[in-house]
């Protein structure tokens, strides 16, 4: 069936040398798998979850319970006040936009403390300008580097002390740059220190790709709101679309009035169907998490042992599921995302080539054969065409999947050209 599959014998060897060193790794995702799936399983059971939460609506939406309970099941997963899920959120960065513009008002100061956020925010800030961005409507965006992949606690601490910033971010995962992910212990130490100087200041964290892959959740150590996409983490690949604000009942209520309409917020919006889809994936998040964890450590490890520069080392601390690969070379970054698209399930005939992806300012090559159409938690990669051409690797199913995907990808970039 290797063979069939276009492995050869000396990548399966490696491969068998690679997961034999990586098991106290893959038992470490073992037991954080079971403490998600405990915490998933008494959010169920405390609010009753039965087929009466499975209907669906349309129209205006009025009185779905389904939609309802699911928000309640989020904000108890979540450890937050309240929660707003919604397929109404077409994206990840649609859930941040609706969040910001929600939270912000013209002459407030919106401070991001991780660096630049991700390149589709761009024109969402006003750093590529539109016309409809946050600076397009008079507020202020001011950035603070990280160090090091770390806060620059002394700079944070000094500009908030002013008390003239309306909202902080924080992007927990990497986007497109070469940091390492942002860890919840860092996350605490900042939000301690900012909580010295400044009470009132709105803590808001981009939490796409991190939820699940720890025990806990940002809003545990002090966040006061979260967001994040359902086609990646908390959809465990089931979830067709939507997204997710959770945090502070008064915060959520203002994103969904800016989500719906002023009066309206959380009491409309038709599930259409999807009630049952979006509690299913999150039963099997924890679980479709950790297969991402297990394929994440496994390419580390295989691409380590063959020379490449990788982002987290297979025995590192992770606080999202993505895993980078520095290749230094665009042929041989093109060649591995289009091995990673040979070995999916869905459009493995089709060969990725770069191209000018809207909100990104780069070409982009974007391998994923995914049954949810642009789903991170199944497995793709993609990464735009800029030095050191770096893959960004992320998502898997199921672990086995995950790993004959990568495979199929070192096979191809072992190839000639």
């Amino acid at each position: 069936m290797y063979e069939k599959f276009g492995l050869s014998k000396e990548t399966i060897g490696l491969a068998k040398k690679v997961e034999e060193s990586i098991e106290k790794q893959f038992k470490q995702v073992d037991e954080l798998c079971e403490y998600n799936s405990l915490k998933v399983l008494n959010a169920f059971q405390k609010y009753k979850i039965s087929d009466i939460h499975f209907g669906s609506t349309s129209g205006y939406g009025y009185s779905d319970i389904g939609r309802d309970t699911i928000e309640k099941v989020f904000a108890e997963v979540l450890g937050t006040e309240d929660s707003l899920v919604r397929s109404q959120f077409i994206s990840g960065t649609h859930a941040l936009t609706v969040a910001l513009f929600a939270f912000l008002r013209p002459d407030d100061t919106f401070l991001s403390i991780s660096g630049k956020p991700y390149d589709t925010l761009d024109e969402v800030i006003g750093i590529v300008n539109n016309p409809s961005s946050l600076m397009a409507h008079n507020v202020k965006y001011e950035q603070i580097d990280l160090i090091n992949s770390d806060f620059d606690y002394e700079q944070i601490e000094k500009r908030v002390a002013k008390n003239d910033v309306k909202l902080i971010e924080i992007q927990r995962s990497i986007g497109y740059s070469l940091r390492k992910s942002i860890t919840l212990d860092k996350i605490e130490k900042v939000i301690s220190i900012i909580r010295k100087v400044n009470k009132d200041v709105i803590i808001m964290i981009d939490n796409c790709y991190g939820e699940f892959v720890d025990k806990i959740e940002p809003s545990h150590v002090g966040a006061d709101v979260m967001v994040g996409s359902l086609i990646k983490n908390l959809g465990g690949g089931i979830a067709p679309n939507g997204a997710y604000i959770a945090g502070k009942r008064e915060l959520v209520s203002l994103a969904a009035e800016r989500l719906t309409a002023p009066g309206l917020g959380k009491e409309v919006g038709p599930t259409l169907g999807i009630n049952k889809q979006i509690l299913q994936g999150l039963f099997m998040a924890p679980s479709v998490v950790a297969s991402s964890l297990k394929t994440a450590i496994f390419a580390s490890k295989l691409l380590e042992d063959l020379g490449y520069e990788v982002s987290p080392k297979y025995n590192e601390k992770r606080s999202d599921i993505v895993q980078t690969i520095t290749f230094n070379d665009d042929k041989k970054l093109i060649k591995f995302c289009q091995g990673i698209q040979m070995g999916s399930a869905i459009d493995s005939n089709s060969i990725p080539e770069p191209w000018d992806m809207p909100g990104y300012t780069d070409k982009v090559i974007m391998a994923a054969g995914a049954f949810t159409q642009g789903s991170s938690i199944e497995l793709s990669c993609d990464a735009p065409i800029r030095k050191p051409y770096t893959a960004f690797l992320q998502g898997g199913l199921t672990y086995q999947y995950g790993k004959l995907g990568v495979l199929k990808a070192v096979e191809n970039l072992q190839s000639e050209s």
